[in-house]
């Protein structure tokens, strides 16, 4: 039996919508560090995540941003060793290659709406669009976005990139809050 794979994105986001500082930073993030031994039920929930999927799709300024920490993150745990044996792909128009530390490198697609429709169409578990609010905006308008996941972090901004810059109808999947006050609210993206 054929599944169809979905692409979810997953952003953090402050409870005003902002997905990015007037300076691109996140200071409103502020994960708990990941225990192995006694993983927390906000913990639980993102590696159940991670188990949904087996590819990864970033744009060429979250790989830039990504590349020199997580490929090494010994630090974060069984996390961080599941992301960095995702298989990835770098949306990008001026990259040749982009490797990932001592892991296959990602992929280069210079066309990521035609390589995620047809990933999409192949078997295997769900891909995550990780951060990049630009490629998330134009493959929301292409159709290709199922599911966005925002991370509400219990702060606001006031002003920064929000995570959508139009109007957007979206259907709630799922609403769980955490005892660290992140929610985590689901939406199916509305065709």
């Amino acid at each position: 039996m054929t599944t169809t794979r979905k692409l979810i994105v997953q952003q953090w986001v402050t409870v005003d919508n902002i997905a990015a500082e007037e300076d691109g930073g996140l200071s409103f993030v502020s994960p708990e560090p990941f225990d192995d031994d006694a993983p927390t039920p906000f913990q639980t929930s993102l590696m159940s995540f991670m188990d949904s999927l087996d590819t990864m799709i970033l744009g060429a300024n979250t790989y830039a941003q990504s590349v020199g920490y997580w490929p090494h993150a010994e630090d974060q745990g069984e996390w961080g060793r599941k992301l960095n044996n995702l298989t990835k792909y770098v949306a990008s128009s001026n990259l040749d290659e982009a490797p990932w530390g001592d892991f296959p490198a990602a992929t280069v697609t210079s066309d990521p709406v035609a390589t995620l429709k047809e990933l999409k169409a192949q078997d295997g578990k769900d891909i995550w669009l990780w951060g990049s609010l630009t490629l998330m905006q134009s493959l929301i308008e292409a159709g290709v976005i199922d599911e966005v996941r925002m991370l509400v972090c219990p702060a606001s901004r006031g002003a920064g990139r929000h995570i959508f810059e139009d109007r957007r109808d979206l259907k709630l999947v799922e609403a769980t809050g955490f005892d660290n006050g992140i929610a985590l609210m689901r939406y199916a993206v509305v065709a």
